[in-house]
């Protein structure tokens, strides 16, 4: 009863961290984690953010301009006829006052720039889960691999003992025992580099989630990958799933409401200004005067400037236009091309571990039943066992292609 209660005690009392560490983690719980925590993506928010405080910042006005001076005063040494003639000291108070309408255009034009931004997002989001799936995938494989060769070990320490055994008997060579040594050795150094992987894709899975390198994590290493390929490949569901071609219908966005702010550029602007006549003879009146100003933008001199720049993004919509309908078809026939690979690559996966290794796994049971029987050498067993290994090796070097194909038409998908 006393150990029962120590342990709930450890358990209650454990960092919810370090308890949910010990739980293999799934390929979705990752993805999930990067787009929560990675800091580059995080950046994307911030910047469309900022572009929301840029678009507000545009529609302010000018500060006001005040100015003091003197109004018609004669210069020093001058004959003054008349106590009219002494001027007057001047109070001139001045505000630009923006057109409401080239404002709003402006303000909607630098907001779509947030849009672009967030499009851009997705993108980077993308890129990450092809990362992530591949370091999760190569972790998996490496796993599979450290598996084999620690059953090639299992077998080799076996022939070693029954090489030790049988030396002193004259019934094998002292060879036979440095030949099983060395394979030994061989095989220790391949899961050395197996784990190696494994530490490496760790760390790198680490950093795409914003935790340190070194910390500990576990995957579910049956969580492989299955390919499902899209029925019917239009150019309308790419352009639905596709992250390039929703930035870039954003940027064909923006570029247009740039061009609605381009062409606000020939609604005119307005000025007020007040002047305050303060004259220096107590004689004269005090005075003020009032004037409304616009500008005149239609002004050939003048709007050449907007309505080039108008024809120029014209253009440049247009061009963008183009280059997203050529995206689309030209995805549409690499995405076609590359289901066509994957399912022939699954055919000959099948075909090898369904066919292939099965016998030549029968071929090493027989050898080795033999060697045991002292009916066969060390080498006719080793030849047997390196032909199987091979196999096994060459499987899971093709399921890691078929993996990174998946991979790579998931990513050419939702680009």
């Amino acid at each position: 009863m006393f150990s029962i209660n120590k342990w709930t005690f450890l358990l209650l009392f454990l960092p919810a961290p370090l308890l949910a560490q010990q739980a293999p983690l799934k390929l979705d719980t990752i993805l999930n984690r990067i787009e929560k925590n990675n800091l580059l993506l995080q950046t994307y928010a911030l910047k469309a953010e900022s572009y929301k405080y840029k678009a507000k910042a545009g529609t302010a006005w000018m500060a006001p301009m005040v100015g003091v001076g003197t109004f018609m005063t004669p210069y020093p040494g001058q004959t003054v006829m008349d106590n009219r003639d002494k001027g007057s000291v001047m109070l001139q108070l001045e505000q630009d006052i923006p057109n409401p309408a080239k404002q709003n255009a402006q303000k909607r034009y630098i907001e779509s720039k947030g849009d672009v931004e967030m499009a851009g997002r997705a993108i980077a989001m993308n890129t990450f889960k092809a990362q992530a799936k591949s370091l999760y995938y190569t972790w998996i494989v490496a796993s599979q691999r450290i598996q084999i060769l620690q059953e090639n070990d299992k077998i080799m320490q076996m022939m070693k003992k029954i090489e030790q055994i049988r030396y002193p008997y004259n019934q094998s060579q002292l060879s036979g025992v440095y030949k099983a040594s060395a394979k030994i050795e061989e095989n220790q150094n391949m899961i050395r580099m197996q784990r190696g992987d494994i530490s490496k894709a760790k760390a790198w899975l680490n950093s795409l989630m914003n935790l340190p390198g070194n910390q500990e994590l576990e995957i579910d290493t049956n969580d492989t990958p299955k390919f499902i390929p899209e029925s019917g490949l239009d150019t309308t569901l790419l352009a639905r799933r596709r992250k390039d071609i929703l930035q870039m219908e954003q940027n064909i966005r923006s570029m247009k409401l740039g061009v609605g702010a381009m062409k606000a550029q020939a609604k005119p602007d307005f000025k007020l200004r007040f002047d305050h006549m303060s004259p220096l003879s107590g004689m004269m009146p005090k005075a003020y005067s009032v004037m409304g100003m616009i500008s005149i933008p239609i002004a050939p001199w003048s709007s050449r400037m907007y309505k080039s720049e108008v024809k120029a993004m014209n253009y440049e919509i247009q061009a963008m236009e183009k280059e997203r309908s050529g995206m689309l078809q030209e995805s549409q026939g690499m995405l076609y091309g590359m289901q066509y690979e994957i399912q022939s690559m699954e055919k000959r996966i099948a075909a090898m571990e369904d066919k292939i290794i099965p016998a030549l796994k029968k071929t090493m049971d027989a050898d080795f039943a033999n060697y045991q029987e002292n009916k066969l050498q060390i080498t006719a067993v080793m030849g047997s066992w390196e032909a199987l290994t091979m196999m096994q090796n060459n499987v899971l070097d093709e399921k890691m292609k078929l993996y990174q194909m998946i991979i790579d038409y998931e990513k050419e998908l939702y680009r």
